[in-house]
């Protein structure tokens, strides 16, 4: 039998389980799938079960389980942070500590772990294994990706200490070069504009990535010159007066207001100019550290190959500019690079050590499977959910499948696309996705008000047959995880009439042949698809494309605001009725909303399978 060793994240947020097999990942989840608690931070015992089960095996088969950092070490920070902000910062320390030290604490977190884990009942608990935070994230950008050997670059808020921190791959050998230390952290300045602008911390991030093309970097010698004092390699320095968070529960304080001209924006009330500006210079900023740092590691190790992992790696901008400056030959990012991730390097840095080799990297694909790592669910699996509640449905085959969504997209439909293995991570890549026709200039505000109900100014994604992107996309490299931005090819550019246009008023101008998908600096976050990594998504695409001519598809999250991604037939059938999407493909099956009951009709039974 296959080495099986399970990693587990948990406790902060975006909390997961991931399992390999000889060091292969095979299964992977993050809890907030099964529970519908967007970012759960509870103990993974839904995704441990999943990937069990997708195995067939129970814990008696696993060798060891691996935990995705220290608390003891994070502890002594903690500690340490509190002693070095006294006498101020006393309130939150005082209701801080009970967090670490009553029972059940988070000092205890490896008993934890291991009581959870043996009141699942599925055999004896393995030994477990405390790994870093940043290793865990370094051996999940390394160990899976394509490349032999490799500078690993791996940036986020903080885990124990380490907040920036370089390494060094080379076969199944991965080894520290230099880190960065909390306070100081590239992760948290921009959770602080992120915070100072309304939105939440540790999840409105890619918010503000999306709010900078709106706006004007007029702010960006300002944090310069007083928030970071950003050394040529990369290294940096955070002035500790203008935050707070080392003093309480929030990010920024008076000085900060002081800085930028009063009080931080309201949840919900008006995006005004200064929001515009203050995102597009941090983001600024942050390229411009994200650069230098990449500078730094080709240098320090030699590599023409670069892997990233870590929350700022999700900063799709900054990974673009970093491929299109060429430091690097080629560039990959782990897909699940936020914390969920730590789970499968926590299992992969334990494999390491136990010998497991890199056996994909002779093929020249990343052992990520795609990342559809998470559930799926089979034609009669969905036949008898379907058929139990009189639900009408047209059963097809996979090619008339395509055809049939694909003519549907090109009539302006919206299409509800549920396929095979659920993607892990936070990007849908057209297992459960939203999709619709990007040549369509109402399709961005249509989807954004009447599907996501979300805010206006949120772009969508491309997803585009790899063999065409380069028709379209200014993209040196294939992108499969749609963590990169590039700019649309200037074949596809069409000349803006803005009419001065500022603000919001962009999203009124068509920029190029693909509006949909063309935020307003003529960029776009694409996905790059292949038979290999993905032949239902792909069959549909090139569906689409011989019915068009347009090899490009608009592609989001299947779920709406504030929710997670759905998992579930039911799920995706209860988004599919609570919102203006036209079509849904479950599978082979292919439902129109138009043959559907009312949704009053609907309500009567919708609840009654439990979600998990």
């Amino acid at each position: 039998m296959s080495d099986l060793i399970l990693g587990v994240s948990a406790f902060y947020h975006d909390s997961a389980a991931a399992l390999i097999a000889d060091g292969v990942p095979v299964a992977a989840a993050q809890e907030e799938r099964f529970t519908r608690r967007r970012h759960d931070p509870s103990f993974p015992s839904r995704a441990v079960a999943y990937c069990l089960d997708e195995q067939g095996v129970s814990l008696d088969d696993v060798s060891a389980v691996a935990y995705y950092e220290d608390p003891r070490l994070k502890f002594r920070r903690v500690l340490a942070t509190f002693a070095g902000a006294a006498p101020t910062g006393f309130a939150s320390f005082r209701d801080t500590l009970p967090a670490w030290l009553g029972p059940g604490g988070k000092l205890r977190t490896a008993d934890t772990v291991r009581a959870e884990l043996a009141a699942l009942g599925r055999g004896r608990v393995p030994d477990l294994s405390v790994r870093r935070h940043h290793e865990s994230h370094a051996v999940s950008a390394f160990f899976p990706s394509p490349y032999e050997s490799a500078a690993v670059l791996c940036i986020d808020g903080v885990g124990e200490w380490a907040t920036t921190t370089l390494w060094h791959g080379r076969g199944t050998d991965l080894r520290p070069v230099s880190e960065l230390r909390f306070p100081h952290s590239l992760g948290l300045l921009y959770s602080a504009f992120t915070y100072f602008c309304g939105f939440k911390v540790d999840s409105g991030e890619y918010k503000l990535m999306g709010l900078a093309p709106y706006g004007k970097p007029r702010y960006a010698d300002l944090i310069r010159e007083k928030l970071i004092d950003l050394k040529p390699d990369g290294s940096f320095r955070l002035d500790m007066r203008y935050f707070a968070y080392l003093r309480g529960q929030v990010m920024t304080g008076r000085g900060f207001e002081k800085l930028f001209g009063g009080p931080r924006r309201t949840s919900e009330s008006p995006l005004t100019e200064r929001e515009f500006d203050l995102a597009a210079s941090v983001q600024a900023v942050t390229e411009e550290a994200v650069l230098r740092l990449a500078r730094t590691a080709r240098e320090r190790t030699g590599e023409s190959r670069l892997c990233m992992a870590g929350g700022v790696a999700l900063n799709c901008v900054a990974n673009g500019k970093v491929i299109d400056a060429g430091i690097f030959d080629e560039v990959w990012v782990q897909p699940a690079a936020g914390d969920a991730g730590g789970a499968l390097g926590a299992a992969q840095a334990v494999a390491m050590e136990r010998g497991a080799r890199r056996d994909h990297v002779r093929t020249g694909h990343d052992a990520m499977s795609g990342s559809l790592l998470g559930p799926a669910y089979g034609d009669e699996e969905i036949a008898a959910y379907l058929d139990a509640r009189s639900i009408p449905y047209r059963r097809l085959d996979s090619d008339t499948l395509a055809a049939q969504v694909a003519d549907g997209l090109a009539q302006g439909k919206i299409v509800g696309w549920f396929q095979g293995r659920m993607e892990f991570g936070p990007r849908a890549l057209g297992a459960r996705s939203i999709i619709g026709d990007p040549r369509n200039p109402d399709m961005q505000s249509a989807m954004n008000l009447k599907i996501k109900f979300r805010e206006s100014f949120r772009p969508f994604a491309p997803a585009v047959l790899a063999e065409d992107a380069k028709d379209y996309f200014d993209l040196p490299q294939e992108s499969p995880y749609m963590l990169v931005v590039s700019q649309v090819a200037a074949a596809q550019r069409l000349e803006a009439q803005d009419g001065g246009a500022s603000g919001l008023d962009l999203l009124k101008v068509r920029r190029s042949t693909i509006p949909a998908v063309t935020h307003v600096d003529h960029s776009a976050r694409v996905q790059t698809v292949t038979d290999h990594s993905n032949p239902a998504y792909h069959r549909l695409l090139t569906a689409f494309k011989a019915l068009t001519g347009c090899p490009v598809l608009v592609n989001t999250s299947f779920n709406v605001r504030g929710e997670p991604i759905v998992n579930s037939p039911q799920e995706a059938y209860t988004c599919f009725m609570r919102t203006d999407i036209d079509m849904l493909a479950l599978g082979n099956f292919l439902l129109e909303k138009s043959d559907q009951p009312t949704w009053q009709e609907a309500s009567d039974w919708r609840d009654e399978i439990p979600l998990d």
